[in-house]
């Protein structure tokens, strides 16, 4: 998605499988079909290779979304695109829980392993 760039730094232990999870609770962006605000939380799960994802920049990433008309599905999946090109990591999951619209609740899980698509996470 174009607009704010995820920055990274050199990973401090990259001779170690350890798991970094981030929470961003106050996801937002816009219904294609209605125009109006969706909200979220956004959860990020992954394994580092060589880099990291510097937490500003990802801030700043995903508010860029709070504009945007995308449905939730399109949303987790580009978020772990963007974040894989980006970071290159071993293992990533992006789930995207978003609060109830019209009763309805919607959870989306989007996985990536660098071993291949074939590969369980």
């Amino acid at each position: 998605m174009p607009g704010a760039a995820i920055e990274t730094f050199p990973n401090p232990r990259p001779d170690r499988n350890y798991e970094i999870a981030i929470h961003c609770p106050e996801f937002t962006s816009v219904c294609p079909k209605t125009g109006l605000p969706d909200f979220g939380e956004i959860r990020i799960t992954y394994v580092p290779d060589q880099q990291c994802i510097e937490l500003k920049a990802l801030k700043y990433y995903l508010i860029e979304y709070r504009n945007k008309g995308i449905f939730y599905e399109a949303a987790t999946n580009q978020i772990l695109d963007d974040l894989v090109a980006t970071c290159r990591p071993r293992r990533m999951k992006v789930v995207g829980d978003f609060s109830v619209r019209g009763g309805i609740t919607t959870s989306v899980t989007a996985t990536y392993d660098d071993a291949g698509p074939d590969a369980t996470s």
